[in-house]
């Protein structure tokens, strides 16, 4: 294995690090908290690009669901990932592919990483309310308001903050040239 790789997979795990510690951070709601794993995956994509950004996702997901405590509340097990908040949890790797993607076109501006981060915070909305509507067995109504209604304002902060935070360390990194080029 190349040097160059170890250091990529390093970065990974460290961006699927950033994305445990920062999922305890949570305020309880009724059916589905607010967390800081949609900052910390914005933050993650934006700072380590498409690649990197979405590997860290994956080996988040995949040690949360064999069990380590990584989800909100130090939870974690395969029932977080197919129960009633698990959609969200699933939404995350399609989220980053299209964060990832997105600021691969039009570049890593504040202004792109927030409407990528924008983008990443609807996905996410969307696989969870689907899935909430249908494994916890509610209305469309109720899966939009236990699911979607009291995240809009707090998602746009935190896409906000994680694409501003995320491209002045890309920029600082890049500087000093710890990120590889087209990650």
């Amino acid at each position: 294995m190349e040097k160059s790789n170890i250091y990529q997979y390093l970065l990974a795990a460290i961006g699927a690090a950033i994305i445990a510690i920062l999922a305890q951070v949570t305020i309880p709601l009724p059916l589905v908290p607010i967390t800081g794993q949609t900052f910390a995956i914005g933050l993650v994509v934006t700072i380590l690009g498409m690649r990197l950004g979405v590997l860290s996702v994956m080996i988040y997901i995949l040690i949360g669901a064999v069990g380590m405590p990584v989800f909100s509340g130090m939870s974690g097990g395969l029932g977080i990932v197919v129960g009633p908040t698990g959609g969200y949890i699933v939404g995350f790797l399609p989220s980053a592919l299209l964060m990832g993607l997105y600021m691969r076109k039009f570049g890593v501006t504040i202004s792109h990483a927030i409407i990528a981060n924008l983008i990443g915070m609807v996905v996410t909305l969307v696989f969870g309310t689907v899935w909430l509507k249908i494994i916890a067995d509610l209305t469309w109504t109720a899966a939009f308001m236990g699911g979607v209604a009291p995240f809009i304002i707090v998602g746009v902060i935190k896409a906000v903050l994680a694409a501003w935070f995320g491209v002045v360390v890309r920029r600082r990194l890049e500087t000093a040239r710890l990120i590889v080029a087209n990650t």
